[in-house]
């Protein structure tokens, strides 16, 4: 068989430009290792662990606020088993549709191990070993990245377990620990600490979210406290030991001092994630990969091999699916022919705990560093009546613009939904907006969205508006 377009990958950013050039008038075939498509992001990584976030502050809320609210229940339980198949048929009807989208574009799904056996001709290992070989005008490497997993932390999928093995424990825990304090630890360790799970972080880093702006670490890490999760930063593990039914985690300062020892049910690894590109032929083909594994690609995407792209995870660049999605958009456009575009410094990052995180744009720190003259301007959720109203006082939105031209940098937010508040920030920014632009706008009243026209007004110079 014979394709113009071969997307080895079907996650975020493969389904997509599998899509965008199926749309373009390419023939397209899509080849996914696993039984049901859709990736990480799918099934195991950004759907699952929003199913469980919003479980388990439903839950939360119901053991610690419906009583203010005036609401009453004469006996609150937990049923796991039924949360985590709960989580199952939301991935299921999410990765139904991709299949869906398969067929509606007339996109053909392979199942198996896709890797290259020459520069237009591709291999597909099936489960029961035989061996289907097609050939391709062009190819899309979108492969991801899977948990990174050091030999110390004796990673064995039941007591010492990455993202992948927690969304599916389905009796609670009654104490965990996690390491490693970005995205993913904060975003699972909050689902079992709301459930009542005793959760302690070790972050290497002097705060957690290490990447974000220290504003929103500072705000998160408060909030995060109030759920009773304790952290150690500054600290490494050295070693991670299991028995059937618990794990000793070994600490240290960073800088050195005296370790101690946790001793917990499970130990999450949540460090990082590695560029997954294992057994794909790279060689047979010469694609290069940098010091971290990731394939070199320019401008366009283009590997050193032309007519072989990659995107997401495997190439540089925050691994968030939505900048995949966009990776894939480009990359399909740009093979027919076209002329897109990605602004990398407007790709916003979420964090979907409790309150929520976002960003977009420079950090203070990083317009320190680069030398630029900003001026900041930072309004409390707490002075909202929309945050009072529904008891989501925590957080803060700020504000960054360059000091003389007004125009926004950064806009950096920890509060209830800022996940999609965050969408308006991106918007201005993609247009160049100033702060003044944004604090003249007009917001619904009242919304917490408001936070951010009085954090831009402040940035401007001019007192806030809103109690």
């Amino acid at each position: 068989m014979k394709f113009d377009l071969t997307v080895i990958g079907s996650g975020p950013g493969g389904y997509i430009a599998a899509i965008r050039a199926a749309q373009l008038g390419m023939n397209v075939a899509i080849i996914e290792r696993y039984d049901t498509l859709g990736g990480t992001c799918l099934n195991v990584g950004c759907i699952p662990s929003k199913a469980l976030l919003d479980s388990s502050e439903h839950y939360h809320n119901a053991e610690h606020r419906f009583e203010e609210h005036g609401i009453g229940l004469s006996k609150l339980t937990l049923n796991m088993k039924q949360m985590i198949k709960r989580k199952n048929e939301v991935v299921a009807q999410t990765t139904q549709g991709i299949e869906f989208l398969m067929k509606k574009n007339k996109i053909t799904v392979f199942h198996g191990h896709g890797s290259f056996h020459t520069t237009n001709k591709i291999h597909i290992t099936k489960s029961d070993g035989t061996i289907e070989e097609i050939e391709t005008g062009k190819t899309i490497i979108a492969t991801g990245s899977k948990p990174i997993t050091p030999a110390a932390f004796n990673y064995d999928k039941k007591r010492v377990i990455t993202s992948t093995e927690a969304l599916n424990i389905d009796k609670l825990p009654k104490k965990v620990v996690v390491i490693g304090g970005g995205v993913i630890g904060l975003e699972l360790g909050s689902v079992w600490a709301r459930l009542g799970t005793e959760v302690e972080v070790v972050e290497f880093q002097d705060s957690i979210l290490p990447t974000m702006d220290k504003d929103c670490g500072k705000e998160l890490r408060r909030s995060l406290k109030k759920l009773g999760m304790k952290f150690h930063l500054k600290h490494k593990v050295t070693t991670v030991k299991s028995t059937a039914k618990s794990v000793t985690v070994n600490v240290e300062q960073r800088d050195g001092g005296e370790g101690f020892e946790i001793k917990a049910d499970y130990c999450l690894v949540a460090i990082g994630r590695r560029a997954y590109t294992d057994n794909l032929g790279l060689e047979k083909v010469g694609i290069q990969t940098d010091d971290r594994g990731r394939i070199d690609v320019n401008e366009h995407l283009e590997t050193n091999v032309s007519g072989i792209f990659a995107l997401g995870d495997v190439v540089r660049g925050a691994m968030l699916a939505h900048k995949a999605e966009e990776e894939g958009v480009v990359t399909a456009e740009y093979i027919a022919g076209q002329k897109p575009h990605i602004d990398y410094n407007l790709i916003p990052g979420v964090v979907y705990t409790w309150p929520e995180v976002a960003a977009v744009g420079k950090t203070e720190q990083e317009l320190k560093d680069a030398g630029i003259a900003y001026k900041a301007g930072k309004f409390p959720f707490k002075a909202l009546g929309r945050a009072r109203a529904s008891m989501d006082v925590d957080g803060m939105i700020k504000v960054l613009a360059d000091e003389t031209t007004d125009e926004i940098l950064g806009v950096h937010m920890v509060g209830a939904r800022v996940a999609d508040i965050i969408g308006e920030a991106v918007a201005l920014m993609e247009f160049r907006a100033s702060a003044e632009d944004a604090g003249r706008m007009s917001h619904a009243h009242p919304t917490y969205s408001e936070a951010l026209k009085e954090a831009a007004l402040m940035a401007t110079g001019k007192r806030a508006l809103n109690i």
